[in-house]
């Protein structure tokens, strides 16, 4: 492995939606397309991308005003991730920024991972559907631990499986659960100013050790570029 990044940081993990991948025209379609099935209006794209971090939770949130407490929230949902798993990957993309970012540490023997909240049944899809299977050192998913972020589990786990000690990773993530969840597992957090932010606290308020304003920022932070 090369020595020439940033001292003490031997991989880098990402949040997959929002940081890694750009997922939210799908999410949104699949959420305008349980609105279209009963005759009310699309919502705008904007209003629902905030919200895409959340998972099903937002998009059901957004899209129909209701929560995980309301009659109608159980079946909204599963026929909302019935409709999301038949197009997976319509629209999604890793961002294009991001791929000479992952080209770089690839480059430079840095190997990196992703950990997500996103359920395995969907993640290994998407991950095997846009070639980032066979380049990832580890693939941890919402499901794959018995807890999701903001525990730090899943962090652990990916840092584990690459065959590295978790302070020596950083986490790059774009919702204040990314924060908290590597805050926890004892690495250095950065966090992904594209991303959907969510509609909690503003993105200078997470604690993170460093924002970063696009994906070619974290190349500058481990001394890459």
């Amino acid at each position: 492995m090369s020595g020439g990044f940033r001292a003490g940081i031997q991989a880098v993990l990402f949040d997959l939606d929002g940081t890694l991948i750009d997922s939210a025209p799908d999410l949104a379609g699949a959420a305008n397309r349980l609105r279209e099935l009963r005759g009310l209006p699309p919502v705008p794209y904007a209003q629902l991308r905030p919200l895409v971090g959340t998972g099903a939770r937002g998009m059901i949130g957004g899209a129909f005003g209701l929560g995980p407490g309301d009659a109608e929230f159980e079946a909204l949902r599963d026929e909302f991730l019935a409709l999301y798993e038949r197009g997976l990957l319509q629209q999604t993309a890793v961002f294009d920024p991001m791929v000479p970012v992952l080209q770089a540490l690839e480059a430079a023997g840095l190997p990196w991972g992703i950990v997500t909240n996103k359920a395995e049944r969907f993640t290994h899809p998407v991950v095997r559907g846009l070639g980032l299977d066979r380049r990832a050192g580890a693939v941890v998913c919402g499901d794959t631990t018995p807890h999701a972020k903001p525990h730090p589990a899943p962090l652990l786990e990916a840092a584990r499986r690459i065959g590295v000690a978790p302070e020596a990773c950083v986490y790059v993530g774009d919702d204040l659960r990314d924060v908290q969840a590597g805050r926890a597992a004892g690495m250095a957090t950065l966090a992904a100013a594209w991303g959907y932010l969510g509609q909690g606290e503003v993105i200078e308020a997470w604690g993170a050790d460093a924002l970063l304003e696009s994906p070619a920022a974290l190349l500058k932070w481990l001394r890459l570029a």
